[in-house]
Protein backbone atom coordinates (compact mmCIF):
# COMPACT_ATOMS: atom_id res chain seq x y z
CA UNK A 1 0.00 0.00 0.00
CA UNK A 2 2.72 2.63 0.97
CA UNK A 3 4.42 1.83 -2.43
CA UNK A 4 0.80 2.28 -3.94
CA UNK A 5 0.76 6.04 -2.40
CA UNK A 6 4.11 6.87 -3.22
CA UNK A 7 3.42 6.31 -7.37
CA UNK A 8 0.32 7.93 -6.82
CA UNK A 9 2.09 11.36 -4.95
CA UNK A 10 4.81 10.99 -7.43
CA UNK A 11 2.23 10.43 -10.59
CA UNK A 12 1.03 14.26 -8.89
CA UNK A 13 4.25 15.77 -8.34
CA UNK A 14 5.27 15.32 -11.84
CA UNK A 15 2.50 16.55 -13.01
CA UNK A 16 2.12 20.09 -11.66
CA UNK A 17 6.00 19.80 -12.89
CA UNK A 18 4.30 20.07 -16.36
CA UNK A 19 2.15 22.30 -15.59
CA UNK A 20 4.48 24.76 -14.64
CA UNK A 21 6.28 24.12 -17.64
CA UNK A 22 3.87 25.46 -19.97
CA UNK A 23 2.39 28.11 -18.28
CA UNK A 24 4.32 30.25 -20.14
CA UNK A 25 3.26 28.84 -23.76
CA UNK A 26 -0.16 30.11 -23.43
CA UNK A 27 1.56 33.72 -23.22
CA UNK A 28 3.42 33.10 -26.24
CA UNK A 29 0.54 32.01 -28.07
CA UNK A 30 -1.69 35.05 -27.12
CA UNK A 31 1.74 37.29 -27.85
CA UNK A 32 1.74 35.62 -31.84
CA UNK A 33 -1.83 35.46 -32.45
CA UNK A 34 -1.94 39.34 -31.92
CA UNK A 35 1.43 40.11 -33.85
CA UNK A 36 -0.65 38.01 -36.79
CA UNK A 37 -3.80 40.05 -36.25
CA UNK A 38 -1.87 43.08 -36.16
CA UNK A 39 -0.41 42.62 -39.25
CA UNK A 40 -3.13 41.40 -41.15
CA UNK A 41 -4.86 44.29 -39.95
CA UNK A 42 -2.59 46.96 -41.61
CA UNK A 43 -2.49 44.70 -44.81
CA UNK A 44 -6.30 45.03 -45.20
CA UNK A 45 -6.25 48.90 -44.14
CA UNK A 46 -3.21 49.38 -46.76
CA UNK A 47 -5.08 47.47 -49.51
CA UNK A 48 -8.88 49.67 -48.64
CA UNK A 49 -7.27 52.79 -48.59
CA UNK A 50 -5.28 51.73 -51.59
CA UNK A 51 -6.90 54.08 -54.99
CA UNK A 52 -8.37 51.64 -56.43
CA UNK A 53 -10.34 49.88 -54.07
CA UNK A 54 -11.08 53.38 -52.37
CA UNK A 55 -12.87 54.10 -55.76
CA UNK A 56 -14.51 51.00 -56.02
CA UNK A 57 -15.70 50.91 -52.37
CA UNK A 58 -17.23 54.69 -52.87
CA UNK A 59 -19.05 53.07 -56.66
CA UNK A 60 -20.76 50.68 -54.25
CA UNK A 61 -21.71 52.87 -51.85
CA UNK A 62 -23.18 55.26 -54.58
CA UNK A 63 -24.93 53.04 -56.42
CA UNK A 64 -26.61 51.08 -53.26
CA UNK A 65 -27.79 54.87 -52.15
CA UNK A 66 -29.15 55.41 -55.84
CA UNK A 67 -31.27 52.42 -55.88
CA UNK A 68 -34.78 52.96 -56.81
CA UNK A 69 -37.39 50.32 -54.85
Amino acid sequence: MYQAVRARMRALVCGMRAARRDAGMVTSEYAMGIVAAVAFAVVLYKVVTSGTVSAELQNIVKQALDAQV
